[in-house]
Parts: C-alpha cells; sequence; structure tokens
C-alpha cells in the first residue's frame, strides 16, 4: 500500500481546498522607481508653489487640487504599494476613495445650497 504524498513545500505553493493561495507573491520595486516617482513629487511640488502665484481666479483652487490628486495617487500606487497588490486591496482604496467622494459631495451640495447673505 504505497501512497504517494506531495512535500509540504510543493503543497504550500498551490491553492487550499477553497481556491485561495497559502502563500503571496512579493513584488521587489527598484530603487530607481523609487527616485522617479520622488523626482516626480518634487516636480509636483514645486508646479503647486509656481500655480500659488498664478492668478487663474476660481480655477487657483481646482488646478491645487488636480496636483495634489496626482501627487496623492502617486504615493498610494507605488509607495503603498498599492500597483502591485492583490485586487481585493485595489477594492479596498477603491471603496474608500469612492466613501470619501461622496462626503465630499455630500458637504458640498450643503455648502452651495445654504442662503449666503440672508442672515
Amino acid at each position: 500500500m504505497s501512497q504517494h504524498h506531495e512535500p509540504v513545500e510543493a503543497r504550500m505553493n498551490d491553492h487550499d481546498s477553497q481556491g485561495n493561495l497559502e502563500e503571496h507573491e512579493h513584488h521587489i520595486v527598484s530603487p530607481v522607481v523609487y527616485l522617479i516617482i520622488f523626482a516626480a513629487l518634487l516636480v509636483g511640488t514645486a508646479l503647486t508653489v509656481f500655480a500659488s502665484y498664478l492668478e487663474l481666479g476660481i480655477l487657483n483652487p481646482i488646478l491645487a487640487i488636480a496636483i495634489a490628486v496626482v501627487k496623492a495617487t502617486l504615493v498610494v500606487l507605488f509607495f503603498m504599494h498599492v500597483k502591485y497588490s492583490s485586487k481585493l486591496t485595489k477594492l479596498t482604496v477603491g471603496a474608500g476613495m469612492f466613501t470619501f467622494l461622496i462626503l465630499i459631495g455630500m458637504t458640498l451640495s450643503d455648502y452651495i445650497s445654504r442662503a449666503w447673505g440672508r442672515w
């Protein structure tokens, strides 16, 4: 009665009975990528400072927020390793952003609907 058993190491890399991975692969990011992202964040900071001196009227805060969103996206994707994470992590980040946008939208709808100057 000879039974064939796999080594423990081979079973650890396979799927378990529910289809989940028991061991996750880690992505190694090159230091060059970190330096490029750091340089892009520095350029974004310089753009923010430069944009603060421009007289664009109502577009000043919009431009500042657009630059901040790009910089935050770079930080989340590369420094927080979301770009190389599982789909569940990406879904969690997306759900958090969706919730944040709903809260901002509700706050702005209250702010816009106020009767300014009637107090």
